[in-house]
């Protein structure tokens, strides 16, 4: 009943007709117009979870949201899961559209949080246009609005993330509040945060909540580990849950999500963070995966790593995706100095074929220095493809690169990698490309490059892998996809090193073919550099379309290194850090602050060792 309601709802009710003209769908209207609309109106509290309108109902009225925040959902279409459509905020109206045509809901609306609504059915709505026809003017025209915004949305930008986070504790030993407060310090820099507690929130109406939200750029609320109705307050107020739980704990399930497995949490997204006492304990995201299947996760070891979450959080992140390119992504290292020298932070990293090598060091934190120890003897002290073998499925066995790649990386998953990582194979049973989160780190990097023809390809399960430079050279789709932020693309394919000066159309004779190959001015393709250029063709045209779906493209100049050189090693990385210099010296402002970029600290160039001729594989 009115008198049982809480005075600030009160108040907001006593001023409807303020609080209609302060709308934008009612703006300039006249008073009398607006009366009548507000006399027409019927008050609706919907908690969060709950279904406003299911698609395919008749359109039997509109909905103005005061407080709170909808959602807007597709119809599953042969599934159980529903593809988010929008969001409907505070000021905003739904189901307008429904009336003006008279066809039937085009979607499912839900409530995201607890949300105050005013209702007007279709018979009020008629009522009111006939009397008053310019609001009906003012709802045809945010109607066309919102048509043309479909019709013809904006250039690429960033997707607006998620603002109110809930933390929920695994079991009462989770420090949640120290994370919480580490949380919220990351967060500052991004934005004015508020930490709400049960003591200070348990008591509060809806509006409250909903002038905390409009008054801050970021909400964190702390839950209980136990279903109490402050935790599920909590959750029908988060965009985003933060599943908290100790790695070095046995892996359980949470108990506040015992019973809000509804339609509540299926419009929410949920991420695990793991909290490690010390460093980073092996196998624990796949044990607290197998509790919490397909939800993101995160490592965090010490307080230095919590802003790293709130910006993959925010969508304010940096991913870094590097390409295939043989000894010419030796250059990735050089860009990945020049992003450290300048304070960029890499938030995770994805790559294909040795670009994929390359981002595997980055995503476990190795520094410059371990860097080039480990790959200088891996690829330069001697030849990786020189286990040559009987040519029935391969050039070369591949013994050197797994064990290489077994020595380097050990048995280290990519799920217990610090930094959120991915790569890429072509997986050759299904004719698709294969993006690997999780599993064994050394063998899905063995499987990315497997050019086909020069290494064997990787067989797992039943399956056939080989180098993803066949299908997916440069996977910035995949970053670009996860929606956290600036994409780095570094793309050091071959597109014009593939050439000779021989017109020629069969192999001359074996004596020839040798003299040819000793021959310093004539340029005669060996049988490793056509099978790997031929691997690549097949993604050259996807390659080009991927660049544009980058924040920042990097193309080093590598002309002069061929995709064998590994001799080649302190020319291409010299090349890719003074280029990344280059590009991020000329940064436009607005991606400079997006990047979190600032001027190196006067770092020493590195000095161009390698001057060694082409390395002959004949």
């Amino acid at each position: 009943m009115e008198q049982d309601l809480p005075e600030d709802t009160l108040t907001v009710r006593g001023n409807l007709r303020v609080l209609l003209s302060g709308l934008p769908i009612f703006d300039g209207l006249d008073d009398a117009t607006l009366d009548a609309i507000a006399s027409a109106c019927e008050w609706l509290s919907l908690p969060g979870g709950a279904t406003l309108f299911e698609a395919g109902e008749p359109s039997d009225a509109m909905y103005v949201l005061l407080s709170g925040c909808l959602g807007s959902y597709a119809p599953p279409q042969g599934t159980d899961r529903r593809r988010a459509l929008g969001r409907v905020t505070a000021g905003e109206c739904v189901g307008e559209m429904g009336l003006v045509s008279g066809r039937p809901r085009m979607a499912t609306v839900v409530a995201l949080r607890d949300s105050e609504i005013l209702r007007l059915s279709r018979q009020a709505f008629d009522q009111v246009l006939r009397r008053h026809p310019e609001a009906m003017l003012r709802i045809a025209q945010l109607t066309v609005t919102r048509l043309e915004t479909s019709a013809h949305p904006g250039p690429r930008g960033r997707a607006p993330g998620p603002r109110s986070f809930t933390l929920v504790p695994q079991a009462l030993d989770v420090d949640v509040a120290s994370f919480a407060m580490e949380l919220v310090e990351a967060l500052r820099p991004l934005g004015s945060v508020e930490l709400v507690w049960s003591v200070r929130g348990a008591d509060h109406t809806s509006h409250w909540f909903h002038k905390l939200e409009s008054q801050n750029d970021y909400v964190v609320y702390v839950a209980d580990h136990a279903p109490t109705s402050w935790t599920r307050l909590c959750m029908r107020q988060a965009d985003t849950l933060l599943l908290l739980a100790r790695a070095e704990s046995p892996a359980g399930p949470w108990a506040a999500l015992g019973a809000a497995r509804d339609a509540q949490l299926a419009t929410q997204r949920a991420e695990l963070v793991l909290l490690h006492e010390g460093p980073l304990l092996r196998g624990a995201a796949a044990r607290w995966l197998a509790v919490q299947p397909g939800v993101p996760h995160h490592h965090v070891r010490t307080s230095a790593d919590v802003p790293r979450v709130a910006r993959l959080l925010t969508g304010t992140a940096v991913g870094l995706v590097l390409s295939g390119g043989g000894a010419r992504g030796f250059a990735h290292l050089g860009v990945i100095r020049a992003l450290r020298e300048h304070g960029i932070p890499i938030d995770l990293v994805g790559g294909t074929s040795i670009g994929a090598i390359m981002g595997a060091a980055a995503a476990h934190g190795w520094p410059d220095e371990q860097m080039l120890e480990v790959f200088r003897r891996t690829f330069v002290d001697s030849n990786p493809l020189g286990d040559y073998t009987l040519p029935l499925v391969s050039l070369v066995a591949g013994r050197r690169v797994s064990s290489r790649l077994r020595r380097e990386f050990g048995d280290v998953a990519i799920e217990d990698l610090p930094l959120p990582f991915y790569c890429v194979s072509a997986n050759l049973t299904s004719g698709n490309a294969a993006v690997h989160r999780r599993g064994e780190l050394w063998r899905w990097l063995r499987a990315s490059v497997a050019i086909p023809g020069v290494l064997p390809p990787v067989m797992h399960q039943g399956e056939v892998f080989v180098d993803g430079a066949t299908i997916n050279n440069l996977p910035v789709d995949v970053m670009r996809e996860a929606g956290r932020g600036v994409v780095i693309g570094v793309d050091v394919g071959a597109d014009r090193t593939f050439t000779t000066d021989i017109e020629d159309t069969d192999a001359p004779p074996f004596w020839k073919l040798i003299s040819s190959f000793r021959a310093k001015d004539r340029k005669r393709p060996n049988i490793f550099q056509v099978l790997w250029r031929a691997g690549m063709v097949n993604s050259a045209a996807a390659t080009l379309a991927r660049r544009h779906q980058t924040d920042l493209l990097l193309q080093p100049p590598l002309e002069d290194v061929d995709l064998l050189n590994w001799r080649a090693f302190d020319r291409a990385i010299l090349s890719g850090r003074r280029h990344a210099q280059q590009k991020l010296a000329e940064l436009p402002p607005e991606l400079r602050a997006r990047l979190g970029s600032r001027p190196p600290l006067g770092a020493p160039a590195a000095r161009c060792v390698d001057a060694a001729p082409e390395l002959s594989l004949t």
